[in-house]
């Protein structure tokens, strides 16, 4: 099992996850996250921006599965993922001054080292069409090889997450071009999730997706 504290041609969204699962279950936040079947969220802007406003992620029903929330009253750039009834599962905090930038995300509502689940960064500092994410999980001191990476551009409406470095897609973002989506004047998007995949890890990451293209000084 690959946890918080452990170390190419792409099929469409639809078949990625029926086709593929992992041998070892990815749990990051939760193992109430982690089923053993594809998992299809929706996620909807409530303006033009996730990672700069609150959203909500359902599921094909729409029944409410997560809250995305910003703390605007602050210096510091921090968001929250909470559970359908409001409780925090994980804090994301935007370290700023630093040559890449960095997210870390932490376990509740602490932003002490203690509880930090993983952090993300920017592959490379200069980044002009498309971005690459790589995330390391805490036992990853050295960094020299990403636990995960994350691939494509928020603005063009897709993302695949990759296991480390290899072609093992564990997860993808796609934007819903249907009836419901043209009639709420916003985009939606579908995150297509493999089975034995934490989903509320990567919720947390499409997030930090989205708020890397959202600032200037991308992380």
């Amino acid at each position: 099992m690959i946890m918080a504290t452990g170390q190419h041609p792409e099929p469409a969204p639809g078949e990625m996850a029926a086709n593929a699962t992992l041998e070892s279950p990815v749990m990051v936040i939760g193992q109430e996250f982690v089923t053993q079947h594809p998992v299809d969220l929706e996620m909807m802007q409530k303006t033009l921006s996730l990672g700069m406003n609150d959203c909500k992620v359902t599921d094909e029903d729409g029944n409410l599965i997560f809250q995305v929330k910003s703390k605007i009253a602050t210096v510091r750039d921090i968001r929250y993922l909470q559970d359908a009834y409001g409780n925090i599962l994980v804090s994301l905090k935007h370290k700023l001054m630093t040559a890449h930038g960095r997210w870390e995300v932490f376990r509740g509502e602490s932003i002490e080292q203690k509880d930090l689940l993983f952090s993300v960064k920017q592959s490379s500092l200069f980044q002009l069409v498309s971005s690459k994410l790589h995330v390391f999980l805490p036992s990853n001191t050295t960094e020299s090889v990403p636990d995960f990476r994350i691939e494509g551009a928020f603005i063009d409406s897709s993302c695949t997450i990759y296991l480390g470095n290899s072609n093992t897609i564990v997860a993808q973002m796609h934007q819903q071009h249907n009836l419901k989506s043209t009639i709420r004047w916003k985009d939606d998007f579908q995150v297509t999730v493999c089975p034995n995949v934490d989903y509320a890890f990567i919720i947390v990451l499409v997030v930090i997706l989205d708020a890397t293209e959202d600032n200037d000084d991308k992380i």
